[in-house]
């Protein structure tokens, strides 16, 4: 049995997980892109040894904070861990708020090899997509994904045409989503934050700055960015953990809106004053 958990940041992905590994005899794969970075602990609410209640975590610190880590990465690592787990007749859960990547591991999700060979290095993604909506808007591509958009502009400007994948599962699984009401997701998301810094985010932060790592992992995640541009004199303090919170809660709207368009889930709503009666509710709705 393969079961999904996903939804935006803050909604208790992490704790039904593991409560619910213990119950079906299962091994987490970890699926958000920032928590396969080593040292990026803090700022990605990446799940402690506690927190794993020794169940077995998978894909979690394999990557230096320097080195890039693509979405090819993960599909060729995620799949042959389900293949190792399978073969030990383990259930598993993979849990994360990276849809691409969920998408990538479990769907016919193809990667074409050739090189473009049009140079489109003075576009912004947000450009290109545009570009891409104006000779076919039909096409959904997720703006993160660089290399595809690049790849989808050449061939529209070449013969007009682009095929789409990733629509047929490779694997039969479940999809659980835990949501809550915005105002409330948006709440516990400054929330979070505050909470982070409390816990040592500024030093985490400042550790990577002195020791020189401006690698992608940095420039695009959310509370190293900005701690970065005011470790850099770019803007205050102040200024950098607003944004964190800005730049977070318009990162869980375009999780819903990922979710909701590329994925079939079964939303569940997190019951924050008995998240028992949550994991209730989910384990009763995988055993029927």
């Amino acid at each position: 049995m393969i079961v999904v958990i996903v939804g935006p940041t803050g909604v208790g992905k992490t704790k039904l997980s593991v409560e619910l590994a213990k119950r079906i005899n299962a091994e987490i794969i970890n699926c958000d892109s920032m928590q396969v970075y080593k040292e990026l602990n803090i700022g990605t609410a990446k799940v402690t040894k506690e927190e794993m209640d020794n169940i077995p975590h998978h894909l979690l610190d394999i990557v230096e904070p320097n080195e890039i880590y693509t979405v090819y990465d993960y599909q060729k690592d995620c799949r042959k861990k389900i293949e190792e787990l399978e073969k030990k007749d383990k259930n598993i859960i993979i849990v994360g708020g990276t849809g691409l990547y969920v998408k990538a591991a479990l769907y016919d999700y193809q990667f074409e090899q050739e090189e473009t060979k049009k140079s489109y290095k003075d576009l912004t993604s947000e450009e290109l997509l545009e570009k891409i909506r104006q000779k076919d808007n039909s096409l959904d591509i997720h703006i993160n994904n660089r290399k595809r958009l690049e790849r989808a502009l050449e061939k529209l400007e070449n013969n007009g045409t682009f095929t789409q994948n990733g629509n047929i599962k490779l694997y039969d699984f479940y999809t659980i989503g835990l949501t809550t009401n915005r105002e409330n997701l948006y709440n516990i998301i400054n929330n979070r934050v505050d909470i982070m810094v409390k816990d040592g985010l500024l030093e985490e932060v400042k550790q990577l700055y002195d020791n020189n790592i401006r690698g992608k992992a940095i420039n695009t995640g959310i509370g190293y960015k900005e701690l970065y541009k005011y470790f850099d004199g770019e803007i205050s303090l102040d200024e950098s953990l607003e944004l964190i919170k800005k730049n977070s809660r318009r990162y869980a709207k375009r999780q819903y809106t990922f979710f909701n368009n590329q994925m079939d889930v079964k939303w569940f709503e997190t019951n924050y004053e008995d998240f028992n009666k949550t994991i209730e509710e989910v384990y009763n709705y995988i055993k029927e």
